[in-house]
């Protein structure tokens, strides 16, 4: 993103407010990111939980379009990285971490719940993709959240991880699967 400059800053000052206004919309309307910040930082109405679970809701809808592809697993592997982008998309837009923890548990979940079968499969591809996103996970949790709500998240993170290691394929993966959330003391 380029930095604007003072002249830039400058010009903008000494624009009339309709145009402003102008500028504005014409922005929103071609960045949907933008218009999705925009909308939560000014209107009272759109909360944070909102935001969370519209998220949540094109997640899940991102799992059922996967569903109706041909390869499966491929397919599977495509709407669990578009989901942890929706996911960081989340962040950007609330500036708050914890959302986009919550919507990764949510994606391990779908995972887990609805789509387990799969990690038997021949092709390793979704298997392995959820198991880097259940190794990356403890890690985020550590470094983004304070520690007061690192015991919030160990249970949900440990049954995940639990879930992994029963599959015979955990033993072949070329790097490491934590087997709990280890919390530092």
């Amino acid at each position: 993103m380029p930095v604007p400059s003072s002249d830039f800053k400058k010009a903008l000052k000494r624009l009339p407010e309709s145009e402003k206004e102008a500028l504005l919309l014409r922005a929103v309307r071609r960045d949907a990111e933008l218009y999705e910040t925009f909308r939560f930082e000014l209107l009272a109405d759109v909360t944070l939980a909102q935001i969370q679970e519209e998220a949540a809701d094109r997640i899940h809808e991102l799992f059922n379009l996967a569903v109706s592809g041909r390869l499966l697993n491929r397919s599977l592997v495509k709407a669990l990285r578009a989901s942890v982008q929706e996911a960081a998309r989340a962040r950007r837009i609330t500036k708050n971490k914890q959302v986009e923890i919550d919507l990764l548990l949510y994606i391990m979940r779908q995972c887990t719940d609805n789509y387990s079968g799969q990690f038997d499969s021949v092709y390793d591809g979704f298997f392995n993709a959820t198991a880097r996103l259940a190794a990356r996970l403890p890690s985020l949790v550590l470094k983004a959240l304070h520690e007061d709500l690192w015991l919030e998240y160990k249970s949900d993170i440990d049954d995940v991880l639990g879930q992994l290691h029963n599959r015979s394929k955990s033993r072949h993966l070329k790097f490491e699967l934590p087997r709990e959330f280890a919390i530092p003391s």
